[in-house]
Formats: structure tokens, C-alpha cells, sequence
């Protein structure tokens, strides 16, 4: 739905409220899809949520909960009482009820899980940490024996009627619960009705295990194109499966965290919206970090000063050659950050990726330079100094692609997160050699640019 139209029925829901026709207010959010639902819900003030909340039944509250952000599903879920909310618990997926429980207090989550009747879907997903596919996963899926025939797997399809979230396919299990195979519903449809599963399942399931990164579960479910993916144990048993829509939110997550981090904001939930001291306390550590860094690449311009002093146009053009250098080195970080997060790019064979850098930088460098020093020599009239333009820029650019691609490597191969503190380093080298560069060039030149 556009926003125009969640705007709109915002309006409604807020003058429904003021009249206390709180019936009306409540008819018109529900109208809406539930992922705009929460949308609508979120731009309300916290008064409208109070009005609105006790009034909305528990099919309602569930959906809601599943779909507002965790911060904010656990703030509505802390607000409701215990009954009232193990009954809602008791409505959503277990994989969604689970991270709002691992959002409660523990005594709280503790006392909802009491008062559960689906306690036993929920408390398995609770034992696994939140990034991992254990904590991804859900345990709503379908698993046959491996004798069961088609016909009875569509009568037994018939009595339980999974829910729309349940994915369309069937877990083949022993006895021991070992995940066996996969069936796809197409199979199942035309096989003929007497076959067994096992007959016509595929053997080949691609699995992840429980303490798998939710990174790689989801890489490994884009690069297979899997709409569904099981989870497994130590010893292959089957203990969930993870969703496309949990991958959805995996990709966004990870997503804002490298661009996040790319932009040294350590904490990917930080939001336009988070409280002024939050937001400075996390986001400060790091200004500090680039203002020691800047005033390393003041510290190498400091050496110059008595250059500066006679020859003072330089001051006009080295922030040109740091910065050219600066926004090539970022071109190589982005590509190879991301590199990295797609596992495009080992560091066994990285020497190959850092030639093809270098050659593209020589190539850039050459590139850039030839037009920054014509184009200098044009403005000043001194041949030299756009030699030295030229130069500077060539060297700060092939720099910026060695920089560029070892620093994160390098990260990666210690175990850092190669997005956290690329930029920082990679801003800090390249200013410092492009001022470097530039500047030593010049006192070699000295004479000529007088």
C-alpha cells in the first residue's frame, strides 16, 4: 500500500480517537494489510496505542506483534497482561513468539511460557542465539515417515491444515528423526497414490545446522534459490526450518549493518528516530577514532609548512589529490566488503583480486591524473605543477586500490568485521600519503614552482 493511503487512514484512526470512537478507530486499522498495519501503528503516539491495544482481539495482536520491529513488539508485549499475552504467544509462529519472549525480562518471559499452551513449540527456539539459524528458525513444518504413501500424506495433509506459513514442503524423517529427504507438493500431487515417500522424495537436502550464522544460512538459501531451508543438529536431526521471509529480514539486516558499519555507526539499530543520547553515545567512539586520524594527516602537512610558505598555492590542490584518493580507495572498500560478505573472495586467493586492483588503479590513476595535470597547467600556467598533480594522483590512486582491498582482507583474516573498520583505516592511509605524495613532490620541484 503507498503511504499516501497508510497516511490517510492514520487521519481516520486519529479522528476516530478524539471523538472516542474507539470501534471505528480500530475498524479502520484493521482495513489495512498487517505489515502496514504495524506501520500505522508505530506513527501513532503512545496514548493512541494505549486506546487502541486492550480493544484489538488476539488473531489481531499477533499479527501485529509479528510484524512491528523487535524493539517495539516487546515493548507492546511488556504492556499486556501475562494471560492475555500467552494467549497471543499461543496465536503467532513460533519462531516470531520466541523472539519476542527472548525481548521480555526473563521472570516475564518465564511466566508467559508458563501460562502457554503451545509452550513446546517456542522453549526448543529459545536456546539458540538470535543470529544463528537455530534462533531463525521455526519449528512449523511438515515431517512424513519414510513408508508413508502419497495418499495418506494428502489425507493427513487434509486433517491438519497447515497454516499459510508453513512451508509447502515435507520433511522426510526416520524414526529417529534424522532428516532423510525432501518432497516438494508438485511430487506429491502426481505420484500415484500407492508410492512411497521415500520412493520419490529427493535425497539431496540441502541443511544447515543449528549453530549456523544466519549470514550463511541465508547466503546458501539465495545461492540455491530455496524458498525453505532445514535445520539440523550435531547428528542430523531435523529441528526447524527457516522461511523466505526470515531470509528477507536476514538480507535487510545484514544489509544495514555493512552500510552502517561502512559509515562507522557501530550498532545497525540505531535509527533516525533513536534518542539523542543513544544515538551520541554510540556513534561518538568513532568521530573520536577519525579525529585522531585527521590529525595524523594534519601532522604530515605540518612537516611542509615552511613549503607553504613559499610556495602558497599548494594549499589550493592537496586536499584534491587526498581526496581523489579517498573516493577510489572507497570504490575498492564497498567492492570488497561486500566481496566478503557473499563469500565471493578467499583470502588464499586474494593476490589475484589485489593485481586486478592495482592494474585498474594504474589505469585510473593515469587516467585522472592526465586531466587534473592539463587541466591545472591550463589554470596556473606551471607545467610542473601539473606534473606534480599528475604524479600525486597516480601514486594516491594505486594507494587507494591496495588499501582498498588489504585492509578488509586483512580484517577478515583476523576475524574483525572487515565493514567496522575499513573506512576508518582506509581515510587515515590515503589522506596521509596523498598530502605525502603531493607535498614531497613538491619540494623536489621546488624550484620550478617558484
Amino acid at each position: 500500500m503507498e503511504q499516501a493511503q497508510i497516511d490517510h487512514t492514520l487521519e481516520e484512526i486519529r479522528t476516530a480517537l478524539e471523538d472516542g470512537k474507539v470501534p471505528d478507530a480500530i475498524a479502520a486499522l484493521i482495513k489495512l494489510h498487517p505489515a502496514d498495519r504495524a506501520d500505522a501503528f508505530s506513527d501513532l503516539d503512545h496514548d493512541d496505542r494505549a486506546a487502541l491495544l486492550p480493544q484489538l482481539d488476539i488473531p489481531s495482536t499477533a499479527d501485529l506483534l509479528e510484524e512491528l520491529e523487535d524493539d517495539e513488539a516487546a515493548d507492546v508485549a511488556i504492556g499486556l497482561p501475562t494471560d492475555l499475552l500467552a494467549d497471543i504467544l499461543d496465536e503467532m509462529e513460533p519462531d516470531e513468539a520466541a523472539d519476542v519472549l527472548g525481548d521480555l525480562p526473563p521472570a516475564r518471559a518465564a511466566q508467559a511460557l508458563a501460562e502457554m499452551e503451545e509452550a513446546d513449540d517456542v522453549i526448543p527456539l529459545l536456546g539458540h542465539p538470535d543470529e544463528t539459524a537455530g534462533g531463525l528458525m521455526t519449528t512449523s513444518f511438515i515431517a512424513i515417515k519414510p513408508g508413508t504413501t502419497a495418499h495418506e500424506t494428502i489425507e493427513f495433509l487434509r486433517q491438519i491444515s497447515p497454516a499459510e506459513e508453513t512451508p509447502y514442503y515435507l520433511y522426510i524423517v526416520d524414526q529417529a528423526g534424522h532428516l532423510a529427504g525432501i518432497v516438494g507438493m508438485r511430487d506429491l500431487i502426481i505420484a500415484g497414490p500407492e508410492a512411497r515417500v521415500d520412493s520419490f522424495m529427493d535425497p539431496d537436502v540441502i541443511s544447515v545446522k543449528t549453530s549456523t550464522d544466519q549470514e550463511d544460512a541465508a547466503r546458501l538459501m539465495s545461492h540455491y534459490d530455496l524458498a525453505a531451508m532445514p535445520v539440523i543438529d550435531d547428528v542430523g536431526v531435523l529441528q526447524g526450518v527457516i522461511t523466505h521471509d526470515d531470509l528477507v529480514e536476514v538480507l535487510e539486516d545484514e544489509a544495514t549493518e555493512d552500510i552502517y558499519r561502512l559509515a562507522n555507526v557501530p550498532d545497525p539499530d540505531l535509527g533516525i528516530d533513536s534518542p539523542v543520547g543513544t544515538s551520541v553515545r554510540r556513534r561518538l567512539p568513532w568521530l573520536y577514532l577519525n579525529t585522531l586520524t585527521a590529525l595524523f594527516a594534519a601532522w604530515v602537512i605540518s612537516n611542509f609548512e615552511g613549503l607553504f610558505q613559499q610556495v602558497a598555492v599548494l594549499a589550493v590542490f592537496q586536499s584534491v589529490v587526498a581526496g581523489m584518493g579517498g573516493n577510489a580507495a572507497t570504490q575498492s572498500l564497498a567492492m570488497f566488503v561486500r566481496a566478503i560478505a557473499l563469500g565471493e573472495v578467499s583470502t588464499q586467493l586474494a593476490w589475484r583480486s589485489l593485481l586486478r586492483q592495482v592494474a585498474s588503479g594504474i589505469i585510473q590513476g593515469i587516467a585522472v591524473g592526465a586531466v587534473v595535470g592539463l587541466g591545472v597547467y591550463a589554470w596556473k600556467g606551471n607545467a610542473f605543477l601539473g606534473l606534480i598533480m599528475a604524479l600525486a594522483l597516480l601514486g594516491n590512486i594505486v594507494v587507494a586500490a591496495i588499501v582498498g582491498t588489504l585492509i578488509p582482507l586483512g580484517l577478515k583474516a583476523i576475524n574483525l568485521d572487515p565493514a567496522l573498520a575499513s573506512s576508518v583505516l582506509v581515510t587515515a592511509v590515503t589522506d596521509s600519503i596523498g598530502f605525502a605524495l603531493f607535498l614531497g613532490l613538491a619540494t623536489i620541484f621546488l624550484p620550478h614552482l617558484r
